[in-house]
């Protein structure tokens, strides 16, 4: 049995504002999913200038999100990077909530997720018709009301993380086996949070 691969936790305020830029969060997203890239290419992407791109991959390098894809570039002038661990980061809000500054960058970055999140979701409904009825049938969004106690609302978040990693080694076993016909990036967003109507 493999070793069980774990997100980055993140536990130290600086590498958390590393991502309250919105830039950073865009490209880190980006690279996650192309699984490595140049400035220029992000840069085209994002639409700024690969100057900037690369000073906020160098930033993201510094906190160990990013790393140098080494043995990519032919002549050595190019510099590839890709993310530093395939499993991502992720961080617990109450690692950071006994400063204000703590809070805001949780608060910061939590909303900056969001953004870009719901700034993917809708990209993706502009451009349902381009995806054909295979993909736009197989797509979903759904929302659930359910009663729970926070035990049952963190052990819920536990069976879906190990749901989505089996999916998540699924396709990467696919695609390192050359299974790459009709495979294409999913993006599965879901939420738990307590609310009172």
């Amino acid at each position: 049995m493999p070793p069980k691969r774990e997100p980055d936790r993140i536990t130290d305020l600086s590498r958390l504002k590393a991502f309250t830029n919105p830039l950073r969060m865009q490209l880190y997203r980006l690279l996650y999913a192309a699984g490595s890239a140049t400035a220029s290419q992000l840069a085209e992407q994002v639409d700024q200038a690969p100057s900037l791109v690369s000073y906020h991959l160098r930033k993201l390098a510094e906190h160990g999100f990013v790393a140098e894809a080494s043995g990519r570039s032919a002549d050595g002038r190019e510099r590839w990077w890709q993310v530093a661990s395939e499993e991502g980061w992720g961080f617990s809000g109450s690692d950071f909530a006994d400063t204000p500054e703590g809070a805001a960058a949780v608060g910061a970055v939590t909303r900056g997720i969001l953004d870009t999140r719901v700034a993917q979701y809708r990209a993706y409904l502009d451009q349902t018709s381009a995806w054909g009825r295979e993909w736009t049938d197989a797509s979903f969004s759904s929302e659930s009301l359910l009663d729970l106690t926070p035990d049952e609302l963190a052990e819920m978040s536990r069976e879906l993380e190990a749901l989505t990693r089996r999916w998540r080694e699924r396709g990467r076993a696919a695609r390192a086996a050359g299974d790459t016909e009709n495979r294409e990036h999913v993006s599965v967003h879901l939420y738990g949070f307590p609310f009172r109507p």
